[in-house]
């Protein structure tokens, strides 16, 4: 964000504690210790501390360093806290929202703000919805200099505070055009006793499919912050999302993944995860996408739910098939196969001397893999 012009404050990310009170001594004052795990909500979870002297930065930042944060966005596991930023304190008169999100029902970006700053957003837009200011954005002209004087102004600000608001605005939006960006948000932006404006903490949500456009993003993904399976998952080009249930869900297409959670759910099981194997799926990526839920120590059986259009189910089939003598599956599989060669596909698994369960429909799938435990 600063490097689009957006006006941050200064500070340094420290990994030793030392590191840390040698940050605080160069700044000068009092400086915020920010713990750095990608989740939200760490003030509440005492992530978020302030030190008015050197020595004070010093003993924080020990406390945080190798602690496990909990938040309400990490689960009860928590996230290991490595490194954490020492910022320079700020004396805060305002607090304020402002992001940028894709509005998909409307196919346009559109920029968000609210006076309720420093608060959870989403309960503010639950509980107050008329606090959120709202500016949907062309994506032929991009952002006005009007439109983002139409939200300074309803944010409350006045004559050179507006001036900074719009700089700020625009800036924002610039940094959400020119990095790919899905999401850029900024809670709180903060309007200090001596008329600064700045974004004294913020996120940013990338698109994958653009990053080839951002080596220089691409070299800040901590592997260290993401789940092992997650990671190993992405190397093979599969989408896939540890869940905290027992059964292991294969699936081709993220609409019917959810779908196939949810059904689960509905039939008294509990997914283990999201994994989309997509539409042209071979059998390396079965074989890999099988090995990745049969690594999740928590999975207890194995629902394979495949819609053939651009994958075959008697490929599909073939591929499991050819996957499970290769891995060696010791876990009841439940397959459900629908569309192209179907019948074929349901024939080579049931011939396959392997104990398969081949399930009528969706529904009866998840009645028999639910009922496994």
């Amino acid at each position: 964000m600063s490097s689009s012009g957006v006006s941050i404050p200064e500070g340094k990310i420290a990994r030793t504690s030392g590191e840390a009170s040698q940050i605080a001594q160069q700044l000068g004052g009092t400086v915020a210790v920010k713990a750095q795990i990608h989740a939200g909500g760490r003030g509440k979870g005492g992530g978020v501390k302030i030190a008015k002297t050197p020595l004070e930065a010093e003993e924080l930042s020990k406390q945080m360093l190798g602690s496990k944060l909990i938040t309400p966005q990490t689960g009860s596991e928590g996230r290991e806290v490595q490194c954490v930023l020492v910022e320079k304190g700020l004396n805060i008169a305002k607090e304020f929202y402002l992001g940028i999100v894709i509005d998909r029902s409307r196919q346009m970006s559109v920029l968000m703000a609210s006076r309720e700053g420093g608060m959870e957003i989403e309960e503010v837009a639950h509980q107050n919805p008329n606090l959120i200011l709202k500016e949907h954005i062309n994506p032929t002209t991009g952002l006005s200099s009007d439109q983002a004087r139409k939200i300074a102004t309803e944010l409350g600000l006045e004559d050179e505070g507006i001036s900074k608001a719009v700089v700020l605005i625009m800036s924002l939006y610039q940094s959400f055009q020119s990095t790919d960006a899905s999401l850029v948000e900024i809670n709180p932006l903060v309007m200090t006793k001596e008329g600064q404006l700045l974004a004294l903490d913020a996120k940013m949500d990338f698109d994958d499919n653009a990053l080839y456009r951002h080596p220089e993003i691409e070299k800040m993904r901590d592997l260290s912050e993401e789940e092992p399976l997650e990671i190993e998952a992405s190397r093979h080009h599969l989408n896939y999302i540890k869940l905290d249930g027992n059964v292991g869900c294969m699936v081709n297409g993220a609409g019917l993944a959810m779908a196939t959670m949810d059904i689960i759910k509905l039939a008294g099981g509990s997914p283990a995860n999201f994994l989309d194997v997509g539409g042209g799926a071979n059998v390396d990526q079965i074989k890999n996408a099988l090995k990745i839920l049969l690594s999740d120590e928590n999975v207890t059986s194995v629902l394979i739910n495949i819609f053939g259009g651009i994958l075959r189910c008697d490929v599909l089939a073939e591929g499991v098939v050819q996957a499970a003598k290769d891995i060696g599956i010791n876990l009841p599989v439940v397959v459900r196969l629908e569309g192209t060669n179907m019948e074929e596909g349901r024939a080579i698994l049931k011939n396959s001397g392997l104990a398969f369960e081949v399930a009528a429909d969706m529904a009866d799938a998840a009645r028999i893999v639910s009922s496994l435990g």
